[in-house]
């Protein structure tokens, strides 16, 4: 599980996140929603300390995030976040075995090689592994970056907009992807932007609004028409198919 205690966080004098407490489930796909400027990708970074923490307290199964030291904790969370910007002349393979670097330090092993391959595969990248990023599509590129944090081998992954530039065919087999870790215990927090992902795949759904928690719980009682009305100013509708909340605006 992970546990914000009384989170906080300013920039400047702009309070950006106000007084959060929470607890996001292990084994589950938790999804953060809410408007531009709700603190969805703030919250994501603290988390992952990409950020450091003003004000509260954050663990991740009991472990303090502040005080684990920082290999410990890359074993722990693989963290995606919004802006990723190494260096166009990389393969798309060196790209995706950076993320077993905290379980090797420099020495690859037979397991390591095969995981970086599985995530390779798993992402539809094979043929693209000598690639250079900047050879690549945007989508590609994007895929390059999820299928790195996927061969970390983490219990958590934290994706801040990881459908971002994915046609729909790829958003919705990368969602897929996310919600079958399950099975192997894994736990996804995941920022989207498409409610109907969050709807559709998610267990777990908390919703922003400035800065604030506005509404958590499965999706059947966060994804409401007045809930998210509330959360995004305007009107919704809100119908199911399959059993799953499907919502739709006004034109």
């Amino acid at each position: 599980m992970i546990c914000v205690e009384q989170l906080s966080h300013n920039v400047g004098k702009t309070p950006v996140l106000q007084n959060i407490s929470l607890e996001i489930p292990k084994g589950k796909v938790t999804a953060l929603v809410g408007p531009n400027g709700a603190g969805k990708s703030t919250l994501l970074s603290l988390i992952g300390r990409l950020m450091p923490l003003q004000t509260g307290r954050i663990s991740v199964d009991g472990a303090d995030i502040v005080q684990t030291p920082t290999r410990d904790l890359a074993r722990m969370m693989a963290v995606l976040s919004q802006t990723n910007t190494l260096g166009s002349r990389l393969r798309v393979r060196e790209l995706v075995g950076f993320g077993r670097w905290p379980h090797h330090q420099g020495r690859p092993t037979n397991e390591d090689e095969q995981l970086i391959a599985q995530a390779l595969e798993a992402l539809d990248l094979t043929t693209f592994g000598d690639r250079f990023l900047e050879e690549l599509s945007g989508g590609q590129r994007q895929r390059a970056f999820i299928a790195m944090t996927l061969a970390q081998g983490a219990d958590w992954l934290l994706l801040d907009e990881p459908l971002a530039a994915l046609d729909m065919a790829f958003a919705r087999r990368i969602m897929a992807q996310l919600a079958a870790l399950r099975e192997a215990g894994r736990s996804v927090v995941v920022v989207v932007h498409d409610i109907n992902h969050a709807a559709a795949w998610a267990d777990h759904v908390i919703a922003m609004k400035a800065g604030r928690i506005a509404a958590q719980g499965p999706p059947e009682a966060v994804c409401t028409s007045q809930v998210l009305g509330d959360i995004y100013d305007m009107e919704l509708r809100v119908t199911q198919i399959e059993g799953k909340p499907l919502v739709l605006h006004h034109l």
